[in-house]
């Protein structure tokens, strides 16, 4: 709401100044003593300019994994230290492990009855068999033999089992670490009970390299792909931004990233999509959880034209720029806009290549009425002098594009007074 009236503010304020300047221009007699006011421009100028987008990012470990016992027991021991790195199969805690080895005794002792009662039901199908082929049995006596052997045969194979599960039953009271990384604190005193699968007891972060999380809108999102279909805007060759991040403290971390992954599904509930990149982290500089700011960049906006901030103005619902057409009046133009690069706007509409467009001296300028211009010079050069309002202007050098980022200089004095009419602008 605020921003809203203060864009209400601005354009109330534009509106009364060129109608007030207007006014005034009509107001003075047209023969006066008083030469064109001077403005500086900027020509517009179609560029290949880069694309960059910024956004508010969170880090996170390329890998977290949660640390949970596999068997319930009494947490006996803490076999690292908390915050340090740790190595992958490295013992973090040990559970209790006597009710493990008694229970993987009697395992074993139920194997040994399993396989003695395979070798008995093998000795009595193998003395009934010779007899069965003699006739000196029945069939279901060999048979009942037969059955009694292919039974033990299967409570062989489940005593197998079952002294393999108590073994790794007993192995799983040392708990290990799934990855290399680092830990964070212990969740669980010594002497407290665990429960398998459910008991938290800490937390392993991989951070080299580490995943740069960050969303944008959705609307961003449908302007971003309106962009590449229509050619205003153009990716890299592997389709992927190149990413930099700036720190809380406001220094820029010095290894670049590249983002690895958008999400297709919009967040219903925030109306945002999720992005991520990846970063080298070797110093283990960037932890998980840190805020930091995310600056996308490697993207080009193909025959853009750019300008400064400040030569727009806020209309009754829209953007406008005051421009000087090919005979020297002043012509207020609608515009469209898009993102910001730096100090300057995008513009997508209402200007073209060749129009001048007014940065300094607004405030003098009235719509419909002559100026002297001034083309506001690259970075480090100074603004060359007009000629005199009224004198014939020399043939003019061919014009430099204008740096739309160079600070404005100060509009140079004509040199005599004579007639109202304006010098005519540099094509």
């Amino acid at each position: 709401m605020h921003v809203s009236s203060s864009l209400a503010i601005r354009g109330t304020i534009a509106v009364l100044v060129l109608a007030a300047l207007t006014a005034c221009q009509k107001s003075q007699p047209q023969a006066g003593a008083r030469p064109p006011p001077e403005v500086v421009i900027v020509v517009a100028q179609p560029q290949d300019m880069p694309a960059s987008y910024e956004y508010v990012a969170q880090i996170a470990g390329v890998r977290e994994v949660e640390v949970r016992p596999r068997v319930s027991g009494i947490l006996e021991k803490w076999n690292y230290t908390e915050g340090a790195r740790v190595a992958a199969g490295q013992s973090l805690f040990t559970i209790d492990p006597e009710p493990f080895r008694a229970a993987l005794g009697r395992a074993d002792a139920a194997l040994a009855g399993a396989q003695a009662n395979l070798d008995l039901a093998k000795r009595n199908a193998g003395r009934l068999k010779p007899l069965f082929e003699a006739r000196a049995v029945s069939q279901k006596d060999y048979d009942d033999a037969a059955s009694a052997e292919q039974i033990a045969i299967a409570n062989l194979k489940g005593a197998q089992a079952a002294v393999t599960e108590a073994r790794l039953n007993l192995s799983y009271t040392r708990v290990e670490a799934p990855i290399s990384g680092y830990t964070s604190r212990a969740l669980q005193s010594e002497g407290s009970l665990v429960q398998a699968q459910q008991t938290l007891l800490t937390k392993i972060s991989q951070i080299d390299p580490v995943h740069v999380i960050f969303s944008f809108t959705e609307s961003e999102h449908l302007k971003f792909t309106r962009a590449m279909a229509d050619g205003t805007l153009r990716l890299p060759k592997d389709s992927k931004f190149d990413v930099r991040l700036t720190l809380a403290d406001g220094s820029e971390y010095v290894r670049p990233g590249k983002v690895d992954f958008t999400d297709v599904r919009v967040n219903p509930e925030t109306g945002t999509i999720e992005a991520r990149a990846v970063i080298a982290n070797p110093q283990g500089l960037l932890r998980p959880g840190q805020f930091a700011r995310v600056t996308l960049s490697g993207g080009v906006r193909p025959g853009a034209i750019a300008i400064p901030q400040r030569a727009v103005l806020e209309g009754p619902g829209t953007k406008i720029v005051l421009t000087v057409n090919p005979q020297g009046l002043v012509e207020p133009r609608p515009i469209q806009v898009g993102d910001w690069s730096g100090q300057d706007w995008i513009i997508t509409g209402g200007l073209k290549a060749g129009d001048q467009v007014i940065v300094d001296g607004m405030v003098k300028a009235a719509p419909g009425k002559p100026v002297t211009i001034t083309q506001l010079p690259p970075a480090g050069e100074q603004p060359n002098q007009s000629p005199a309002a009224g004198a014939q202007p020399p043939a003019a050098p061919q014009a430099k594009p204008a740096d739309p980022v160079a600070a404005s200089a100060p509009a140079a004095k004509p040199e005599a007074q004579g007639k109202t009419e304006a010098v005519p602008a540099n094509q």
